[in-house]
């Protein structure tokens, strides 16, 4: 599927109006729902080839965000061979006790995988907690960019946001 085919169907399987409130308390009067293009087994390996071409040389390891970034993360670990860990948002606190779930990912360049960016909060707390388990992140990449500002947020951690898609992409493409 091309790029533009790519993202007409992205809108048309997960775009909802309506009043919606954001993870991040703002209201909205559309939504993406990722899980409508993430449980699509061809939608999600179509975002996955063209993800996949946008990993930063030397990534070493995926990391998948509770819970969006999980199943986007998988895909492209099977596109790519990477392995992938998948990180919740705060460690069980049973069994291994562990944030991120998976292969190692200590000293290894991590690139921080998720679905739709908004203002990059949940992002900035995982990186934080990643690095300080000894992970090297400079790199997120997410399907949509919802949030303009949000690469701009994410800059200022010291993270580049790369999208696949901007929200007004999608928009266009309509």
């Amino acid at each position: 599927m091309n790029r533009k085919d790519l993202a007409r169907e992205i809108y048309r399987v997960s775009h909802l109006e309506g009043q919606f409130k954001l993870r991040s308390g703002q209201i909205s009067n559309q939504y993406f729902d990722k899980y409508l293009f993430e449980s699509d087994p061809g939608l999600l390996s179509a975002i996955a080839d063209h993800m996949s071409t946008l990993i930063p040389p030397q990534t070493g390891v995926l990391a998948g965000l509770e819970m969006g970034g999980i199943p986007i993360a998988t895909a492209l670990s099977l596109k790519t061979n990477l392995p992938v860990v998948f990180v919740r948002k705060k460690a069980k606190e049973y069994g291994t006790c562990k944030l991120a779930e998976g292969g190692e990912f200590r000293n290894k360049r991590v690139c921080i995988i998720e679905d739709v960016v908004t203002t990059g909060g949940q992002i900035i707390l995982s990186a934080t907690d990643l690095k300080k388990l000894g992970a090297q992140i400079d790199s997120v990449l997410c399907v949509i960019q919802r949030g303009m500002d949000s690469g701009n947020i994410l800059l200022k951690e010291g993270l580049r946001l790369i999208p696949l898609f901007t929200m007004s992409e999608l928009e266009a493409k309509k």
